[in-house]
């Protein structure tokens, strides 16, 4: 399954609809993440604030391939998008393992295929950097095998990137 997490406004949703089988859509009309753990014991995967978040541990963790599209922030995920993979926690449990001989914790919903973000807005050469680097640390803990990161100057250039 494909899932597309983005931050863009509602003019994309019909581009971005047609290319995945599900979208997470970073618009704000959610409540931030507690930091309460619930989704990683008292109810497993799923949070316990109703609102149009409480079900995204079970889709990012049911993804074979996660495409993030993200306005720069000081080369990290827009504060939406990051607002929404913190609610996302419970795609892991709270115990830990080794792989790649570093410590992680264990995944709930096994390995997954293809880390991407697509990267748009200014953004500087050491800004990239971070970015990567930061995305490939993010599939390594949430299972997935490999991590792409694209820049484009504008959202519009998304067409054939999705």
């Amino acid at each position: 399954m494909k899932v597309i997490l983005h931050d863009l406004d509602s003019g994309y949703d019909g581009l971005i609809a047609s290319r995945c089988d599900r979208v997470i859509a970073a618009d704000g009309k959610y409540a931030p993440c507690q930091g309460c753990f619930g989704c990683w014991t008292k109810h497993p995967a799923e949070c316990f604030m109703k609102d149009a978040l409480r079900q995204v541990c079970r889709v990012i963790g049911q993804a074979d391939e996660l495409v993030i599209v993200t306005k720069n922030l000081y080369g990290g995920y827009s504060a939406a998008v990051k607002n929404v993979l913190d609610r996302s926690i419970g795609t892991s449990t709270p115990f830990s393992t080794y792989r790649g001989k570093q410590m992680h914790h264990t995944l709930r919903y096994g390995k997954h295929g293809l880390w991407k973000v697509i990267v748009y807005g200014e953004i500087t050469d050491t800004e990239k950097e971070a970015f990567r680097y930061l995305a490939e640390r993010n599939a390594i803990n949430d299972g997935f095998e490999k991590s792409q990161v694209l820049f484009i100057g504008d959202a519009s250039e998304l067409e054939g990137l999705l």
